[in-house]
């Protein structure tokens, strides 16, 4: 009898914790229901909707999507900046952290200078781009005077170089503080014992670091291919709503759709493009993640 009185009050008590949890979860989760989860269901529903009037188009909206030709150039694009810049990235950002990780005394003072890119607004930042690499910018004044004409970086297929620099340099102190958290949180028992055992600096690398930082990878890969799509930002500063090819991305397409309200093709394409979001994410996931048991 005593046992299964304590078991009932142990139970109320795990029902009153998880009152008081799910009360403090509430607000969130009301958030993501209505500003995530509902617009989500009605784009959903658009995208199997005719342009205009109502009824039930099919497949109609992702099939015109899948053969517009925009589309398939925006997506070439977007494709081709992800599998150049995201590898570029990882391996720079991680190879400063590990870097910092052996500047123990200096490792604030590099912190600072290497997030200081994310203190500068995306205006000033294309500002400060197009002094050096505008048409009669600081780049061609310098080949000018070694008799090179340079090119216009800003209107030609140049300027996937400078919208992939400018990504880099945004973004590589945040993914290089989320690769040093991870390398901190790595047992330094491991790297004295492989020491002792007379492993070098490269293997130690490979067979703890990188092994270790598995799960934050995994982190650090969603993140910077997500922020790869909020480079749309200086593409639009660079080239406007209809920039050079190379550099015309998703979003320009679903910001050219929206003003033109062709929302049933809008839906469609982000529909197209969670999808693959999605699979992406799960598939880094299944890589990356180390299985229990």
């Amino acid at each position: 009898m005593e046992r299964k009185t304590q078991k009932v009050k142990s139970l109320q008590k795990q029902k009153r914790k998880f009152r008081k949890e799910l009360l403090f979860l509430l607000p969130s989760v009301i958030g993501v229901i209505i500003f995530y989860f509902i617009p989500f269901c009605d784009v959903l529903l658009r995208s199997f909707r005719p342009e205009f009037g109502s009824g039930f188009a099919g497949f109609d909206n992702y099939k015109t999507v899948l053969e517009n030709k925009a589309f398939k150039i925006a997506v070439e694009n977007t494709l081709k900046f992800v599998v150049i810049y995201i590898p570029i990235l990882l391996i720079f950002s991680l190879f400063l952290a590990v870097l910092l990780d052996y500047l123990k005394e200096k490792q604030k003072i590099y912190k600072k200078i290497f997030l200081l890119p994310m203190a500068v607004p995306v205006a000033s930042l294309v500002l400060i781009w197009k002094v050096f690499f505008g048409e009669f910018g600081l780049v061609n004044r310098i080949l000018s005077c070694f008799h090179v004409t340079g090119p216009d970086y800003f209107h030609t297929s140049s300027a996937f170089l400078v919208l992939g620099i400018t990504y880099l340099w945004r973004n590589f102190g945040y993914d290089m503080l989320l690769w040093k958290t991870g390398i901190d949180a790595i047992d330094a028992d491991l790297y004295e014992a492989a020491a002792l055992d007379g492993a070098g600096f490269l293997k130690r690398f490979w067979y703890i670091t990188l092994p270790q930082l598995k799960e934050m990878g995994f982190v650090i890969i969603v993140i910077s291919v997500i922020n790869s799509f909020k480079v749309f930002r200086e593409a639009y500063l660079i080239g406007g709503d209809y920039p050079n090819q190379s550099i015309y991305m998703l979003q320009h397409l679903f910001n050219n759709w929206f003003v033109q309200l062709e929302l049933g093709k809008l839906t469609a394409a982000a529909i197209i493009l969670a999808c693959v979001v999605i699979f992406f994410v799960a598939c880094i996931e299944k890589i990356l993640t180390p299985k229990e048991g």
